[in-house]
């Protein structure tokens, strides 16, 4: 097996000392004291857990987003499978205890809580109907006595929420999925809540039909728009959000669109909707590990795949007096109706003959299938009934590489080759909707057989964070690091999934796919924390210099000799999803802590900040 080694930069900065000038005073009364010596600059050495609060509740996201209160110093956790948030006492980090919960019944019976921020004393909460395409709300409770202060309604599915700097606004990223038969497809949006009067919020909504009748350009900006029947309004799906410091300008991550919007805080207004292109591949220091079933670790480069950012978390931070946004690029695929055999089976009479059905009726939309089924030399009907998503079928009788891009791995005009073996490209999951070559018209380009010709797969996530302007221009990734350090690290568990402890399982699929981030400022440096949701840990970067980020440490509590699937509550914090960074000033301990919400354990880990000098 191949061990990969990847050497841990840290920075070296000189002790800077003010130079001190003599008095020209004879009279001592009248001598300036000396300046204070300056504190050495320090960094992260690493991180150490501290302590852990156990749900008791593994594989059902009993523990997601956690927010923290300096004043009660309590955390707030969601618990999605309780659709409640637990409130944890931190007084004591290394024994967290819990102390009670909050709950939705009062706004919205049924409904379920989905995320949670803290602002002064403030708990703001994101409420989801019992039918997540059916209007929900944000709340505020109060921290210390838990009560509820008020609520408003916005879109639907409200996900991820945050309160601008000075905490008088409220902002909500409403994704508005569609129902799962794909029947239903509520438009995203972005609410604009004004929390002046906790009692009586107000709400604005920041919408997208602006750019309904232009999906045809953002396709060709690079926006990727691919449901069935839906106006760019309703194919757009807001997730995350970061505000800049001064609070006038947020920005949404639009993950499966593969883009960014801009928003005008003051006007609740969307002015931009940024493409944020895709990551190459075939370029060394961008390599990736394709296939699940090789055995092996085998990160290299691919010519001819490109991975779709598809960012879930977002922060933003200001380096020389300019906004920079930072991303979590686990991409995220629209499987909807996977589990309905009547998808499957749509356009199909019980003996198999094809029926002059609309695909776009179908009930569900999944985008998502593997290289070795999509450029198979015997076409899709192979595949009909199984896994073949009608809306491809409808396209093309199958598909092929494109002997000039794939002819290394043996694609030919007629047929491709080995490239379709799982130990090779077979294995890899990526997008249907993309990569095929086109007509002017945006029709595909068929080959003489009548069969789609890929010269470009597109794979879900980036497996990575990147670094981006307030324009969303890329100026920073971190390519392959992710994959090479926990392969060093964790050589007999590379990739594994966060539900089971299986060597490569995840290397088709978006690899140790990054998800959660949080920025925390420590000295003069800012650093970035990054959640890998699957093989699991925190990867920890010193990101002050925006074009030049430095390794600092990666820690992973998750326990890999124990079988997380037979003795779940032994195998330690599985599934990193939300992060919430504590600084020293507002700690319980003076230190500044990490705390992270642990989906699949269900456990809420508090990890302490170890700092040293920078000349040690």
């Amino acid at each position: 097996m191949k061990n990969w080694k990847l050497a841990a930069a840290s920075a070296l900065l000189p002790l800077i000392l003010a130079a001190c000038g003599s008095s020209s005073s004879d009279d001592d009364d009248d001598a300036e004291p000396p300046p204070p010596v300056a504190e050495a600059p320090r960094h992260i050495a690493s991180l150490d857990l501290l302590g852990r609060y156990e749900s008791g509740s593994y594989g059902v996201s009993a523990a997601e987003i956690p927010a923290y209160d300096a004043a009660t110093r309590r955390a707030f956790v969601v618990n999605a499978q309780s659709g409640k948030i637990d409130v944890l006492d931190l007084s004591t980090p290394a024994s967290p205890t819990h102390m009670g919960t909050l709950d939705a019944e009062a706004v919205s019976p049924g409904a379920e809580i989905n995320s949670v921020a803290v602002r002064d004393g403030k708990v703001a909460v994101a409420i989801q109907a019992a039918v997540k395409t059916d209007t929900g709300y944000m709340a505020l409770y109060d921290a210390a006595s838990l009560a509820l202060l008020g609520s408003v309604p916005v879109g639907a599915q409200p996900d991820m929420l945050t309160f601008t700097p000075d905490a008088k606004t409220v902002l909500v990223a409403n994704e508005g999925e569609p129902s799962d038969d794909y029947t239903i497809d509520p438009e995203g949006s972005v609410s604009v809540i004004d929390i002046s009067n906790p009692a009586a919020p107000t709400a604005r909504t920041a919408g997208f039909t602006a750019w309904n009748g232009q999906e045809a350009m953002l396709r060709s900006q690079g926006v990727r728009l691919v449901g069935p029947r839906a106006s760019a309004a309703q194919d757009i799906e807001p997730e995350y959000i970061a505000v800049d410091a001064d609070g006038a300008t947020a920005w949404v991550t639009l993950q499966e669109n593969n883009a960014l919007a801009r928003l005008d805080v003051a006007n609740a207004r969307v002015t931009d909707i940024l493409p944020l292109g895709a990551k190459d591949h075939g370029v060394e220091g961008n390599g990736l590990d394709v296939s699940d079933t090789d055995g092996a670790i085998d990160i290299r480069t691919w010519p001819g795949v490109k991975g779709l950012y598809m960012p879930d978390a977002i922060a933003a931070y200001k380096a020389g007096g300019a906004t920079y946004l930072v991303t979590a690029n686990e991409g995220d695929g629209r499987p909807w109706g996977e589990d309905n055999p009547a998808y499957w089976n749509w356009g199909r009479d019980p003996a198999g003959t094809w029926l002059d059905q609309d695909a776009d009726l179908a009930p569900g939309f999944v985008d998502e299938f593997r290289v070795k089924h999509l450029v198979h030399k015997d076409g899709f009907d192979r595949r009909a009934g199984d896994d073949l998503p009608p809306q491809l079928r409808k396209l093309a009788v199958g598909g092929l590489l494109d002997p000039a891009v794939f002819g290394y791995c043996g694609a030919t005009a007629t047929d491709p080759g080995d490239c379709r073996d799982d130990d090779l490209l077979g294995r890899l999951t990526v997008t249907w909707t993309m990569g095929y070559k086109q007509n002017p018209d945006g029709s595909p380009q068929l080959s003489a057989d009548g069969r789609l010709v890929y010269d470009t797969l597109y794979a879900y996530g980036a497996r990575s964070f990147s670094i981006r302007d307030a324009d969303g221009k890329l100026v920073w990734d971190s390519g392959d690091q992710f994959e090479r350090i926990t392969a060093e690290r964790y050589p007999d568990w590379f990739n594994s999934g966060h539900d089971e402890t299986l060597f490569d399982d995840r290397s088709d699929n978006k690899g140790p796919e990054p998800e959660g981030i949080v920025l925390g400022n420590i000295g003069d440096k800012t650093y970035a924390f990054v959640g890998l949701e699957r093989i699991g840990g925190i990867m920890v970067y010193d990101i002050s210099d925006p074009a030049q980020p430095r390794f600092a440490t990666y820690v992973n509590s998750r326990d890999f000799n124990v079988d997380s699937a037979a003795d779940p509550g032994a195998a330690g914090d599985l599934g990193p999803e939300g992060l919430a960074f504590v600084s020293a000033a507002d700690s319980p301990t003076g230190e500044p802590l990490l705390i992270v919400g642990y989906e699949v354990s269900g456990t809420t880990a508090i990890y302490r900040i170890v700092l040293a000098d920078d000349a040690s």
